[in-house]
């Protein structure tokens, strides 16, 4: 990505635990740069309010950074939506690259009566 952007609205509504497990994977950037990426709640799809439910901490290298995404108390919300913003400083080319992906994978409900939980894979876009 070159530029500041949304992602597409992502239909949640069936969500069982309504809990994420968010990974943002930087795999390629320059230096002298920072990318913020927020997720975003709606009830209809189309607005999207003005406060995201999760900000992930501004990022400036190459690696991954996991976050829980918990919106069980928040019923309203049937679509989710991620947002970025890009910026770089610095004397050379004014145009900040990353090449980046965000996983939102569905965290399971425990298995109560065992007592074991199962792993959440995370995939790479």
């Amino acid at each position: 990505m070159i530029a500041n952007g949304d992602g597409e609205a992502i239909d949640v509504s069936t969500s069982q635990t309504r809990t994420f497990f968010c990974a943002l994977t930087i795999i390629e950037q320059i230096e002298q740069e920072s990318l913020e990426v927020s997720v975003w709640g709606s009830a209809d799809g189309q607005d999207f309010g003005k406060k995201p439910l999760l900000k992930i901490p501004q990022q400036f290298y190459c690696g991954t950074t996991k976050m829980v995404l918990d919106i069980s108390l928040r019923t309203e919300v049937k679509f989710l939506r991620a947002k970025w913003e890009l910026n770089r400083w610095g004397r050379v080319a004014p145009t900040p690259m990353f090449v980046t992906g965000l996983d939102l994978v569905e965290v399971p409900s425990m298995l109560r009566a065992t007592g074991v939980a199962r792993e959440v894979p995370v995939g790479q876009s």
